[in-house]
């Protein structure tokens, strides 16, 4: 299978046990954290991407690499998982493939560390 094959086959499958939307707002996430609610954030996106911004406390799995890691995820299958990519596309493919394999609170952060950037944290540097 070649990489990213997988993600495009789910685009539109959603798994529908969860009640939770597919996105959530960065705004919402960042409530989430303050909250100290237990969420995590996991990053898809390519390690040039993650060496030039990433959020802190996130774990990263590149989107192209998720089907051979899935088990780094198993022990939080049951907590809510963000994911987040530069601009909202490849998480929300990552939240998709994770609900079709069982991870039901699975969330794409819509906009991705762009918006982020944008709403939440000024500071950091956009691309």
């Amino acid at each position: 299978m070649q990489s990213g094959q997988l993600f495009f086959e789910v685009q539109g499958r959603m798994n529908n046990e969860s009640t939770l939307p597919l996105e959530i707002s960065c705004g919402q996430v960042k409530a989430q954290m303050d909250s100290q609610s237990d969420l995590v954030l996991l990053d898809c996106r390519e390690k040039n991407e993650v060496d030039f911004v990433a959020l802190a406390d996130s774990f990263w799995i590149p989107m192209n690499q998720f089907q051979d890691r899935l088990a780094e995820l198993d022990q939080h299958r049951e907590r809510q998982i963000v994911v987040y990519c530069h601009l909202g596309a490849r998480s929300l493919h990552v939240a998709r493939w994770l609900r079709d394999q069982g991870f039901s609170r699975a969330q794409s952060m819509a906009g991705g560390i762009d918006q982020w950037s944008l709403d939440v944290e000024p500071g950091l540097p956009r691309y």
